[in-house]
């Protein structure tokens, strides 16, 4: 008897990349936000090992796969853990800046847990999850986040940012590891830090304050997605932004009719989801 694991996008409302760390990682002040567009994942138990199966072909399914790894990671920690069969129901792209892969990771560690009754902690599967991508931690929980660190040092925020999403998703695949070699670059460590928890608390309500690094590497090098970004301010959201290293663009509309003739106008060239923060 197989389980179905939740496994949900995020975009970054805000991203500061701070410094290059030693082991190579970059630590980052952002706020997550999940999101209730994803993938879906099925994990059923079997004799022996992990096998992976998927509905696309640019998904692998061997040990480089992100679900492969969480598998392993959980078995490291726990020797006697039995084997699993995974199907990977893909929707989020790749290189969108969504988290796909992260939040796969995160469904796994959750679903094994919960299959084998291993009794394993969320605070547990945390750090058990940074050791996989710096992303996976955050979905371990969702929600709305605060991340610090490389995006593993979370702090639970008081409320979402409510609004209706629209994700413009060009035929654009941005590699993180290109992002963050670019951006350091143009790093300001002399920048005051923006207090993002400040405004889920209420402390104040600009959103100005949200801004994403990225948007300065990305949006030259690849000048679809700056016009992206201004086509949904035009067409009337209320904030605009890359999400992660790229290549999503979102905009929050207070309308959810606006988000969907903002839909319209851009669904024949790319590709459009519109989604809920949960």
């Amino acid at each position: 008897m197989g389980i179905q694991c939740p496994s949900n996008s995020k975009v970054n409302i805000g991203l500061k990349v701070l410094n290059q760390r030693d082991d190579g990682y970059h630590n980052i002040y952002t706020a997550y936000q999940e999101l209730d567009f994803g993938d879906s994942i099925t994990i059923e138990k079997n004799d022996i090992g992990c096998s992976i199966t998927t509905n696309v072909d640019w998904v692998p399914t061997d040990e480089t796969n992100i679900c492969y790894k969480a598998y392993t990671a959980l078995k490291t920690n726990h020797s006697h853990l039995g084997g699993v069969s995974i199907h990977i129901g893909k929707n989020i792209p790749i290189g969108s800046g969504l988290g796909g892969g992260s939040a796969n990771a995160a469904a796994v560690l959750k679903g094994v847990n919960w299959l084998y009754d291993l009794g394993v902690s969320s605070n547990d599967l945390e750090g058990i999850g940074a050791t996989i991508g710096a992303d996976v931690p955050f979905f371990i929980n969702g929600g709305t986040q605060l991340g610090e660190g490389i995006g593993d040092q979370l702090t639970p925020l008081s409320k979402t940012l409510d609004g209706t999403f629209l994700l413009v998703i060009p035929d654009i695949s941005i590699s993180t590891e290109w992002a963050y070699g670019a951006v350091k670059n143009k790093l300001n460590s002399d920048d005051e830090m923006p207090n993002f928890a400040g405004f889920f608390s209420g402390e104040n309500s600009s959103l100005e304050i949200f801004e994403n690094d990225f948007e300065r590497i990305v949006i030259p090098a690849y000048p679809e997605i700056g016009a992206i970004k201004q086509k949904l301010l035009e067409l009337g959201a209320r904030f605009v932004s890359l999400s992660g290293s790229g290549s999503t663009v979102y905009g929050i509309f207070d309308e959810d009719a606006s988000a969907k003739e903002a839909e319209l106008f851009f669904r024949p060239s790319h590709q459009t989801i519109l989604a809920n923060p949960t």
